[in-house]
C-alpha cells in the first residue's frame, strides 16, 4: 500500500480546503465538492458535515476511490472508513485548525453523524 511523502503530508495537512472528486461506477470522476482536511499523524482525513446521508460522502462509497487536490497536490486515493478510536483527537485537530470560524460552524464536523462519516484518505501509487 502507498503511503503520503512528507511534502505531502505537510502540504495538503496545512491546505484550508481540499477538492475531493469520487469515481462513479464507470470510473469517471464527479464534479469536485470542496471540504476540509485535517491530519493526524501520517494520516489524512475528511469528514461530511451531514453525515452517511451526504451526497459527496455517498459517492465515495460507490468505488471508494477518487482524487484529490489541496495544497498545490493532486493525487489519487482510496477512501477508507476510520478507525473510531481517532475521533477525539481529529475533533481536537478540527478544532484547532479551523477555531476561527467558531464552534457554531466547526461543530458541524465534531458532532456524532460527522464522526461517523470520518474518512481516511489513503494515496494510490
Amino acid at each position: 500500500m502507498a503511503s503520503w511523502t512528507s511534502d505531502e503530508l505537510t502540504e495538503i495537512g496545512h491546505a484550508e480546503e481540499l477538492e475531493l472528486a469520487s469515481q462513479r461506477d464507470d470510473g469517471t470522476l464527479r464534479d469536485p465538492v470542496t471540504i476540509w482536511v485535517v491530519r493526524h499523524g501520517d494520516d489524512l482525513y475528511v469528514r461530511s458535515m451531514n453525515g452517511r446521508t451526504g451526497a459527496w460522502f455517498r459517492g465515495t462509497q460507490t468505488r471508494h476511490e477518487g482524487r484529490i487536490q489541496a495544497g498545490g497536490i493532486g493525487k489519487d486515493v482510496t477512501f477508507t472508513d476510520a478507525d473510531p478510536a481517532v475521533n477525539d483527537q481529529l475533533d481536537t485537530a478540527y478544532r484547532t485548525k479551523y477555531h476561527r470560524y467558531g464552534e457554531g460552524i466547526v461543530g458541524g464536523v465534531v458532532n456524532p453523524g460527522a464522526r461517523s462519516a470520518t474518512i481516511r484518505l489513503v494515496p494510490r501509487p
